[in-house]
């Protein structure tokens, strides 16, 4: 349903690599509720995925950038505020990889550079985008910031490994730099902890069908789908969300404070 939620409102979103991205998704809805956005990935990530079907559709111009390159960041978000005509209302950060799930690394076992590359690529790379906004001063007044992560950032996962650790790392960065953004602008920063969501980076987690499910029985209203999410990224694009900030904001049809549900045991 469009009602206008984004109307007037410029943003930027990452991440978006195929039809079954959050991304791709939240994309979509930002433009169906009055949005004007700029599209943004990886050079290699671009070239595996679909992003140019999407730009197309929606009528929003690319810009590639390398989120671990400062100015690849300063060039992305110079060029959209040009492109946009002016400071932006809202970034979506949907970014992550780990060489070490990639290559099946056990976590007992981990390659420290890839584990920095990790660290670099999934959450660092929100504090550059957040730094380079900051400094560029790039947003508008009341704006909002928005990072997706997942609860193995307080509860053990063991096959997620190391981005259990890049997801708590991210969650931090928005609180601790959403201090300043809201002294500074008044703009606020959240991340929203998603259900596990059959995306293409999240079918390649060691066992995900089965946890999948796993959540999906657990959680009393089921798993949040990629749709849902992006109509909850919309909500905190939008003015109806002004005082929100600084918060990790589970978004998993009430997986985070389950116990048990007897439906798991087939009761």
């Amino acid at each position: 349903m469009a009602n206008n939620l984004l109307q007037g409102k410029r943003g930027v979103i990452s991440g978006a690599l195929d039809e079954n991205s959050i991304a791709w998704k939240v994309a979509e809805r930002c433009v169906a509720q009055g949005a004007t956005i700029v599209l943004t990935n990886a050079p290699v990530a671009m070239r595996m995925g679909e992003i140019n079907n999407l730009a197309e559709k929606i009528n929003a111009q690319i810009i590639p950038a390398d989120a671990t390159d400062m100015a690849d960041l300063e060039n992305l978000f110079g060029k959209s505020v040009e492109i946009l005509g002016g400071p932006l209302d809202f970034v979506l950060h949907s970014i992550g990889m780990s060489l070490n799930v990639r290559k099946k690394k056990d976590y007992t076992d981990l390659n420290y550079e890839w584990m920095q590359k990790s660290f670099d690529i999934s959450a660092i790379s929100f504090h550059r985008m957040m730094q380079t906004l900051y400094k560029m001063d790039a947003m508008n007044d009341w704006g909002s910031i928005l990072g997706l992560t997942y609860i193995a950032a307080q509860r053990t996962f063991p096959d997620y490994s190391e981005m259990a650790e890049s997801k708590a790392l991210l969650e931090s960065f928005a609180r601790s730099f959403g201090y300043h953004w809201a002294l500074k602008k008044q703009v606020r920063v959240n991340t929203i902890s998603q259900s596990p969501t059959k995306t293409t980076a999240g079918s390649g987690v060691k066992g995900f069908g089965e946890f999948y499910d796993y959540a999906d029985k657990m959680s009393p209203l089921g798993n949040a789908s990629a749709d849902a999410c992006a109509d909850y990224c919309v909500a905190m694009f939008s003015d109806y969300t002004r005082m929100v900030t600084m918060q990790n904001l589970y978004h998993d049809g009430g997986f985070s404070s389950m116990g048990m549900n007897p439906a798991v045991l087939g009761l």
